[in-house]
Formats: structure tokens, sequence, C-alpha cells
């Protein structure tokens, strides 16, 4: 049986061999997964397919020769998807997966992303093809014929016709487009499954899919065929281990095993699998980064954190249980992907957000269950005029609100016991909810700063001071996680676990004040992303970059030297403004030098730690 790590490698050694690069090198470029938080695609929250990091190369805006030395590049994505969340638990969905992929950015046509496909398939894999289908054509584009041949000219004789479902693109109202081929492949079932699909953009759309599908928009040839493929590889262990379940495949099986051998309760196979499935996809959430928070992505993983410890309860698995799957997740992942280095962090996480949610989860259950104290489908109401089996928007506000129930958990445990929600009631009280909080917030402004009088820039100075000084106390590991800046007083929220010690917030202070008496030169550069990361600059959370990205570096010199290791004290993409010289920041006509103090630490959320600090 072929292990997990061993058709990784397989797949990325047989298209590093394959494929002529314009510069350099031989065959695709082996490209490491990006990030699951994408850097700069605002239109996700997280990656969804292994081509999302390679957008730019499709359209034009990058030269991947320029990037890559190569026209051609291959990569084992990490992505997440969770539009089919309740689906989980059965024998085929996942809301974290990897995806196998290779790309073209006209470097090869049609042939050669077939043939690499049907060899990759039949002698590597040894596995074989079903049938294959391919684009049938429409009022507006024509018959992929060229493909077809392809096919049939290697030898497969089931090969078929199929409409829009095999025809990708564009995603938005514009933007590039192709027929696609896919190919089956039986599963341990003799079932036949989709393994691959090859997408062709070879098209640019002037119109959305839905006029392209109405014949309303207007197709251009792309200057250069973009070949873009896509193999998700848990399907495709799960066929190659002879697995009935992705869940019975060698990524799976120490998770589940770890959950069995817990002493549970209750045997529920599909809650277990939920628990697998939502924890594996909160570590690796985690390790990239995210907080859990009732916003974005964050919402996405505290969702999923709870989901877990929803059904944890049900089957009598352990809380504090949970958080230590995350030991065998790391195992699992060795050497893939760096989730040991990150697994205190990682633990500490998933434990403050179990506590935070288990010591109203109980409670919270009880009230639900009040709809059904007397015989199944009749109870009594928790909003007096309102049918028994029917949970208003006022209920499940409540448990949102008191309980930290979301809405999609109340949703399916509703469904669980028969009942229908009022959806529509409950978001209307909370867009009022959202509304009211608004009221009185402070205004958002352009890296926190509240306005650009001398006295907020001077603490906005500061603040890249104080950052700098967190991670050379606390550690590099230490990143930003908000800001604001006014007049009075900075504050910076930050990824941390505990408490800072009196010790490490007074070593903080001894090094900004320092650093304004070294008397450091503040210098503005405007530089290519790219370079700007070579440097070691510090990026915002989230925050998304063009190509050409503001820097602020603060170090002895307009070359960024900074100490005799090479390094300046502070570098950050930031839009500024910025004093000229860290000596302004103690500048004080009328006294004393001023001094840099903390005034205030304290936990904000799960893992989230703010500074107050001021200049006096």
């Amino acid at each position: 049986m072929l292990a997990s790590n061993e058709i990784r490698h397989k797949f990325l050694r047989f298209f590093s061999a394959k494929g002529r690069p314009v510069s350099g090198g031989e065959g695709h470029r082996i490209v490491p997964s990006s990030s699951l938080v994408p850097e700069n695609d605002a239109s996700v929250l997280f990656t969804t397919a292994g081509m999302q990091q390679f957008k730019s190369y499709y359209i034009g805006e990058k030269k991947a020769e320029d990037d890559f030395g190569s026209l051609n590049v291959t990569s084992v994505q990490k992505c997440v998807r969770t539009s089919d969340i309740e689906e989980v638990g059965d024998a085929s969905h996942l809301t974290f997966f990897e995806m196998l992929g290779n790309f073209s950015f006209g470097g090869y046509g049609k042939k050669e992303a077939i043939n690499y496909a049907y060899e990759f398939i039949k002698n590597e894999l040894g596995l074989e093809i079903s049938y294959v289908t391919y684009f049938k054509g429409s009022n507006s584009v024509g018959k992929d014929e060229e493909s077809a041949k392809i096919w049939s000219d290697i030898g497969i004789k089931d090969i078929r016709e199929e409409g829009s479902d095999v025809f990708w693109g564009p995603t938005g109202n514009t933007g590039p487009c192709g027929p696609t081929t896919e190919i089956y492949c039986k599963n341990a079932s003799g079932q036949d499954v989709e393994i691959w699909n090859i997408v062709f953009n070879q098209f640019f759309c002037e119109g959305s899919r839905e006029q392209l599908d109405k014949g309303e928009s207007v197709l251009k040839d792309l200057p250069v065929l973009g070949i873009d493929t896509g193999m998700g590889f848990e399907r495709l262990l799960t066929i190659l281990q002879k697995k009935e379940s992705v869940y019975e495949t060698d990524l799976f099986e120490p998770i589940i095993n770890k959950i069995n051998d817990s002493g549970l309760k209750i045997k529920d196979e599909r809650a277990i699998k939920i628990i697998a499935d939502h924890i594996r996809t909160a570590v690796f959430m985690i390790a990239d980064g995210v907080r859990p928070s009732n916003a974005e992505g964050g919402y996405i993983l505290r969702r999923l954190i709870r989901r877990a410890v929803v059904y944890a309860h049900k089957i009598g698995f352990l809380y504090n249980a949970i958080a230590d799957l995350t030991d065998i997740i790391a195992e699992v992942y060795e050497g893939v992907y760096p989730i040991d280095a990150k697994k205190i962090e990682i633990k500490n996480t998933l434990i403050t957000e179990i506590d935070k949610f288990k010591n109203t989860l109980e409670k919270g259950l009880k009230q639900f269950d009040k709809k059904f104290s007397l015989t199944p489908g009749v109870g009594a109401s928790l909003t007096p005029g309102v049918l028994p089996n029917f949970l208003s928007g006022e209920d499940a506000f409540l448990l949102f609100t008191t309980y930290g129930f979301p809405l999609e958990m109340t949703l399916e445990l509703a469904r669980e016991k028969g009942m229908e929600v009022d959806v529509r009631d409950f978001d209307e009280r909370f867009k009022k909810h959202q509304d009211e909080s608004r009221k009185g917030a402070e205004h958002k402004f352009k890296g926190g700063l509240a306005d650009h009088d001398p006295k907020t820039i001077k603490l906005h100075t500061a603040h890249h001071l104080l950052l700098a000084a967190l991670q050379e106390v606390l550690g590099q590991s230490i990143k930003q996680r908000g800001s604001n800046i006014t007049q009075e007083r900075l504050r910076i929220d930050f990824a941390f676990e505990r408490k800072m010690t009196d010790e490490e917030k007074k070593k903080v202070e001894e090094i900004v004040n320092q650093k304004i008496k070294e008397s450091l030169e503040v210098v503005h550069k405007e530089l290519p992303k790219a370079e700007a990361e070579k440097l070691g600059a510090e990026m915002e959370f989230g925050a998304k970059y063009g190509d050409i990205v503001s820097v602020y570096i603060i170090g002895p010199s307009t070359k960024a030297q900074g100490d005799a290791s090479g390094k300046a004290f502070s570098i950050e993409f930031c839009g500024g403004p910025h004093v000229w010289n860290t000596s302004e920041l103690g500048a004080n006509p009328d006294g004393a030098p001023k001094v840099f103090k903390i005034k205030k630490e304290e936990a904000v959320a799960a893992g989230v730690r703010r500074i107050k600090a001021i200049l006096e």
C-alpha cells in the first residue's frame, strides 16, 4: 500500500522532471503550499484551490519566468472549504484537504497536459482510467475536439461529451475561462470517481458566467494557453489505499484510533469523523495564524472548534483530549508541514477556546432541550406564543449571545429534533445588534491612526519599536493582530497565549527607551513586495498588499544595515506617517525627555493580548 507521504513525493518528483523551462533547472518548479489565508485575494477567506496563488500569472499581472525561472510549476496546496460542513461525517466530505496540481503559463499545451496526467495515473500509480470527459460545446464556445482526439490517440475508449459542467469560469464579472477534461477511476466499491480535472484557460470572458451561458458576453483568445490542474489528495489516497472512506486512510486512521481508544460512552461514527475532521482543520488554520473570533476566518475557526466540542460532549470524548489530537496530527504530517514547531501555540489556542465554550455548552443544551421537556414533538416553548416545533429567532439569538451557539449549530440541533428555526427573525436581530455595537465605536484610519497630529505620529513610531521589542523579549512568533493610535496613547493587539510577567514588561520598556536614546534613523522606502519580504518586513495579519509596498525601516542607516549583524531593528509594511528619527519621541521642550511606558497589558480574546502605552 502506498503511504500518503510517498504519493506526495511521487507526484512532485514526476512533474519536476517534466516540461522545458525557459531558464535554468529542469521541468516544473516545485512551489511550496501557500498559506490557508490568501495574501492578495479578498474575494475568499481561505485558499480553496491549488491555482489560487497563481492567479496573477494566468492574467499576465506577473511573469512566471521572473519568479520561478520556468513557465511550469507544481505544488501540493493546503485548502479549506466549509460550504459542505453539514455533509462532513460521510465517506468523503472534508473541510481541510490537499490539492495536487501542475500549472503552466504558456509553457505547454493540451497534448502535454493530458499525456502527463495519463502517464502519472497509468505508470506511476498503476490505476486504470474508467472514462474521461470533454466539453461538447455551446452557443458561445465550440466543441473541444482537440482534447477528445488526444485521449483517443492515447487509447482511451470511453470518451464522454459533457456540457457546462466541464467549462470552467469566469469566477467574477470578467476573467479567464475555458474547457476542462475530467478523469475518472474506480474506487474500492467499484464506483467511478473523478480524480483529476484539467482546466484549459484559453479565453478571457468580458462578462459573467451567467452572461456567457446566455450568449451575452464576448470571448477573446488569451495570448497564451494556461494549464490549471487539480487532483484531490485525500480522494486519490482513498482509491490507492483501497479504502471505503477517506477516514480509513493513513491520514485519518491515527486520529480516529486516538478518539476510539479514549473510552467513549457512545460509539457514533459520524460524530467521531466530525471531531477528527474539524480539529485537523482547526490545527492547520491556527498554524497559519488564524485565531477564533466572531468575524471572517476567525468565525469559521470558532464554528469548527465549537461544533467539534458539541459532538465530543455527545459521545463522551473528554474536552481536554480534544486539544491533545494536535500531537497525533503533528505526527501524521511530520516532514510535510511544520505543525510540530507550532504545537504548543496550537494546543493553547484550542484549550482556551474549548474552555470558553464548555462552560456555557451544557447550559445552552439544557435551554435548547426545554423545547422537548414533554413528549417528542411537543414541548414548552422558550418564547410564549411560539409553536413547540418551531424555534423563534429570539430563542436562536439568545443561544447565540448568551451561550455562544453559532446559528448554524442551532440549525443543526433543530434538524436533529425535527424543528424549524425562524432564520429571518434571527438575521434581523443580529443586524440590529451589529448596528448598535457600531455606535460610538472608534473610526478606523490608515495604520490604526486616529489622526495625523504630531503626538499621534510619534506614538505610531513608538508602536513599531514596541512590536520589535516584544519579538525580542517574547520571541519572533509574536505577530500584530490589531492597533489603534491616538494623541494620548497607542494600543497594540498581538498573538500571545499568556499574561506577560512584570520582568518582561520592564525589559520591553527598556529596549524601546534605549532605541529612542540611540537616535535611530526612520527611513521610508517603496519596494517590490518580494524584496520587502526578503528584508524580513513585518506584515499586518490579514492585510492585502500589491506588488509595490510601502516599508518603514528603523535603523542607524538609510541602507537598513542596523546592528553589527546587518539587521535593522524594525522593518514593517506600513503606510506611515512616522517621525524621521527616534530621538523625536523623547523630545520635550518643557522639561525632562519623555520616556516610553506600558500602562496596561491584558487579554482581549483567546490567544490575543493587548498593550496600551504612552510617552510621558
